[in-house]
């Protein structure tokens, strides 16, 4: 059992004098290519991981839903007959949310209480809020007796982080958590919301390096950099950035200041690079999806400006070891929203203890912080467990 599924449950019963009715868990997701292109019409190459939010839930009697947070021991109270209000405390807006726009979509819920505990890392651009907003929305489904489409669900769970919480993430956060794959990533059209699964080699692994650096998506440089994103679309005359190839970011960029260029000119070019690994994934190439994640990463940090030094470093370090080890089949960079987090490598399995080593002998930081590690295998969406 894991551990997030044991705090849960213990949780409950503590809490609650009985067992909960249902255990529902939602995956963490990291990234491999396609960073801050969602939210543009575009491509992203995200896969889900095996660190979870898992929620138990069961019966309330009278109107309202409980929430009871294992990892902020906290708990919420509010009626789902009245109008949904935000709390001022920023965990509460994610079941709140949920709440709040599965109503809106039609879907009567029963009144109920639930625990919630997780073992994703806050703030470490492995998506916890994704994970968290699936596994409530999915728990209130199954116990008010309901069914949902997965990408219904992932659009209810959008809009309760883009209109509730306050932050204006795309579309790929919510759908990995509730479509994904074992041992696959997703190939996802994030305008007509299309999904490919694409087989992850079995001779290679993914290395997730967690800096310790935890951002907050809803502080407000993510939105600033939709917005940047969005003044150039508007500069070019088309729904989003998606629509434009980089021969024609070039043809019309004169009038456009130069940091919105920047801006736009990575969304591009981080499109075209996302279906080119989506093809090297298929292909088993590894020595070209290397490549273009650390083109991904360099455009991250130039044009995008969301890396820090920390993270950078981590990157360097880490293509260096699959350069020496791997003979550069395979890559680093770092995923997620940005401003710290992760960094994510893609390589043969058998080399993964030498860029581990290459770290703990390479990387230097001004605390004591150790840095979390996770060769992480692919899991599936949203469940019942």
């Amino acid at each position: 059992m894991s551990d997030a599924k044991t705090r849960a449950i213990e949780a409950y019963v503590r809490a609650y004098k009985r067992h909960p009715d249902h255990i529902i868990r939602a995956p963490g997701r990291v990234n491999i290519i396609g960073e801050h292109t969602d939210y543009n019409d575009g491509f992203v190459l995200p896969c889900a991981i095996d660190k979870d939010t898992v929620v138990a839930i069961g019966h309330r009697d009278g109107n309202a839903i409980e929430i009871l947070s294992c990892d902020y021991d906290r708990r919420d109270i509010f009626s789902i007959d009245a109008d949904i209000e935000k709390s001022p405390e920023a965990w509460a807006n994610y079941g709140r949310g949920m709440v709040k726009y599965l109503l809106q979509s039609g879907y009567n819920l029963s009144p109920s209480r639930m625990s919630i505990a997780g073992d994703v890392p806050l703030g470490s651009g492995l998506s916890s809020s994704a994970a968290l907003e699936m596994a409530v929305g999915r728990a209130l489904i199954e116990q008010s007796g309901h069914k949902i489409d997965p990408t219904d669900l992932a659009l209810i769970g959008q809009k309760a982080e883009n209109q509730f919480v306050g932050c204006s993430c795309g579309i790929m956060d919510q759908l990995i958590s509730a479509k994904a794959s074992a041992e696959h990533a997703m190939l996802i059209d994030c305008r007509t919301l299309e999904c490919s699964a694409i087989p992850i080699p079995q001779n290679s692994a993914l290395l997730i390096v967690n800096s310790g650096i935890t951002h907050s998506n809803s502080d407000g440089a993510y939105n600033e950099r939709r917005a940047q994103c969005e003044k150039a679309a508007r500069h070019y005359g088309v729904k989003a950035l998606r629509d434009i190839d980089e021969k024609q970011l070039e043809a019309g960029k004169s009038g456009l200041d130069h940091l919105s260029y920047r801006r736009a000119r990575h969304v591009v070019t981080e499109n075209a690079r996302t279906l080119a690994a989506a093809d090297a994934l298929q292909d088993n190439d590894l020595r070209e999806l290397g490549q273009l994640m650390q083109q991904s990463h360099i455009s991250m940090r130039d044009d995008f400006e969301i890396t820090v030094p920390e993270i950078d470093q981590l990157a360097d370090i880490m293509n260096d070891a699959i350069a020496q080890y791997c003979d550069g089949k395979g890559g680093a960079r770092m995923t997620g929203g940005g401003f710290g987090g992760c960094v994510i490598a893609l390589a043969p399995r058998e080399y993964m203890d030498k860029i581990i080593d290459s770290i703990h002998h390479n990387y230097s930081k001004n605390d004591d912080k150790q840095l979390e590690m996770l060769i992480s295998i692919p899991s599936t969406g949203v469940n019942i467990i």
